[in-house]
């Protein structure tokens, strides 16, 4: 029977890839660590790490260990939780994981307020654009741009995303503001690039907007993030199609070419069935639609 004490010790190091750093988050001296993972592969008889200058880095049984132990670690955190929860008081560990986009502007924006609510829950935000996988425990909740593709994943519809297209008040009195989308040719644009995320949709349209022949106008910058666009825009660099999410945390952009039709999307709450009793994914997801609400209108 494997040794959980050293299963926990091996899923700490799986995680951070350093017996260093492992031992500052277990609170253990860094040769008890590696002990402890020396004993737990002797007791296996497999190789779990391949040990190099730069760090450890799990051998193919040492993968399918990690995703074990992850599993058994997550399902611990949520007794734990149960039973801090069980007086009516949310409480716990709980990972959200959404976009770049829209949690460096909209989520981030709001969370001051959760956090005052709720202090007993111990909040984690993890802002990435490639989607971790909450069948997996990778994170407890999402915030998605689109809908799940896991059936059996609860959703709740949040907003529309709306795109559209902006610059800095100061970069239009310098450079004048573009009156039809064939004017973009006399303008700086800034696009994300190549290759984009599925759910941005065709977030380099002003690359061919207005263009009869659909060939593709020069592009002054391109940056792979929403929240770096935005940047740009707000720095006066040009003109750039936005989600309204991420624009209007920015004053100082002024809309544009507001006849012309952008992309549009809906963003979902999802979560797992197995979390759909627990108390601190109820509140977040009740905190996110009453915030969803209060900014659509």
């Amino acid at each position: 029977m494997l040794d959980w004490d050293k299963m926990r010790i091996f899923h700490c190091v799986a995680k951070v890839g350093s017996f260093t750093h492992a031992a500052e988050k277990l609170g253990m001296s860094q040769s008890a660590v590696s002990r402890q993972v020396s004993a737990l592969e002797a007791d296996l008889k497999l190789k779990l790490f391949s040990r190099h200058a730069r760090g450890l880095l799990l051998t193919e049984v040492g993968e399918q260990l990690y995703r074990t132990a992850h599993l058994m670690h997550w399902e611990l955190q949520q007794v734990e939780s149960q039973m801090s929860e069980s007086k009516d008081v949310p409480a716990g560990p709980l990972l959200v994981t959404t976009t770049v986009g829209l949690g460096s502007t909209w989520l981030i924006s709001r969370i001051n307020e959760f956090i005052t609510l709720y202090p007993t829950i111990e909040l984690e935000i993890k802002l990435q654009d490639a989607e971790l996988d909450l069948a997996m425990r990778e994170a407890d909740v999402a915030i998605r741009l689109h809908r799940p593709t896991q059936s059996d994943m609860i959703q709740r519809k949040l907003f529309t995303v709306h795109f559209h297209i902006y610059a800095s008040k100061e970069y239009l009195k310098k450079n004048g503001s573009p009156k039809n989308a064939s004017d973009l040719d006399n303008h700086q644009i800034i696009t994300f690039g190549e290759p984009a995320p599925a759910f941005l949709g065709d977030i380099n349209c002003l690359e061919r907007l207005g263009r009869n022949d659909n060939s593709a106008r020069p592009v002054t910058l391109k940056v792979n993030s929403i929240y770096g666009m935005m940047q740009a825009a707000r720095s006066n660099i040009g003109v750039a199609m936005l989600p309204d999410y991420a624009a209007r945390e920015a004053p100082e952009l002024e809309r544009v070419l507001d006849q012309v039709s952008l992309p549009e999307f809906e963003t979902y709450f999802v979560y797992p069935p197995t979390l759909k009793n627990t108390k601190r994914v109820n509140v977040f997801r009740d905190f996110l639609i009453q915030k969803a609400r209060q900014w659509e209108y």
